[in-house]
């Protein structure tokens, strides 16, 4: 695997390389055309979009949450038109604590791609580092990327209700959420039995940048052994910067619980869970 955190210094360089793509993986779940519309105004130059409704989830089922894993061969698709091949190093951005970016960050090495980098700080790093944006659209590529899924990356309803006491389950949502105080997405407000909080915000600067290896290593300590860990948040999303968090200071075989919060709040008998663990 490819150290997966890039400085915004480290890219110019890179800027027009053929073995390199970057993606603008902005996007909001208040307005899902926002991202699309934000990439047109203005991008790092030479970067394709990917959709985190259509491109990097798959269609929304009864079940399965908000974000479902995209299909393989339609993720494989898009990637090959962003001309990823095999050997392709792909660097990700976004604008909001690289919770975009870590998703396809988490997303490539699902599917068997590890050479894949976040830009840390995202977009705004990179104008405050002095890069420029344009409005040029590259066209569509033939990478030969194909996606080949790795089910040991991913936990699922099935083995949380199963086996939650052999897991850290982690919940990398906001406290008011965990604590079940507050519920502004999904129809059940809580957390699933068991589960710690590590908020997926507080592993990062206000300006959207990691911190320091150091202080996210403290951050984790807090929550003592991570013995077999699954992260969660939401939708699968946000929790990618907790799993991507987990890499950097060492802690292996993490994994998503892609279903997340809306899948398991989506089966009426499963058992919900208020406050801080007791």
């Amino acid at each position: 695997m490819t150290y997966p955190i890039l400085e915004p210094a480290d890219l110019q360089p890179l800027l027009g390389s053929d073995a390199v793509v970057i993606v603008d993986c902005r996007f909001s779940l208040a307005d899902f055309a926002l991202g699309r519309q934000q990439y047109l105004e203005g991008h790092i130059p030479g970067a394709h979009h990917l959709d985190m409704e259509t491109d990097l989830s798959g269609p929304k089922g009864a079940y399965g949450g908000r974000h479902p894993l995209p299909n393989p061969v339609l993720f494989s698709t898009r990637m090959r038109e962003c001309g990823v091949n095999a050997d392709t190093l792909v660097i990700a951005y976004d604008d909001n604590r690289m919770a975009g970016a870590s998703r396809l960050w988490w997303l490539m090495n699902y599917f068997g791609h590890g050479n894949v980098r976040v830009l840390n700080g995202g977009i705004k790093a990179w104008v405050q580092h002095g890069g420029s944006l344009n409005q040029d659209i590259p066209e569509a590529q033939h990478g030969n990327f194909t996606a080949t899924p790795n089910p040991g990356m991913v936990a699922d309803v099935e083995e949380l209700k199963r086996d939650s006491g052999n897991l850290a389950l982690i919940d990398a949502r906001e406290k008011a959420r965990f604590l079940g105080q507050e519920e502004p997405i999904d129809p059940v407000a809580g957390h699933i039995p068991g589960a710690m909080n590590l908020p997926w915000q507080s592993l990062t600067r206000d300006q959207g940048s990691f911190l320091p290896l150091e202080q996210q290593q403290q951050q984790w300590e807090t929550l003592g052994p991570l013995d077999n860990p699954v992260v969660y948040c939401g939708s699968g999303v946000t929790a990618c910067v907790d799993l991507l968090s987990l890499t950097l200071t060492g802690v292996p075989n993490a994994r998503l619980y892609s279903g997340s919060w809306s899948d398991w709040c989506s089966y009426p008998d499963n058992p919900v869970a208020t406050g801080l663990i007791a």
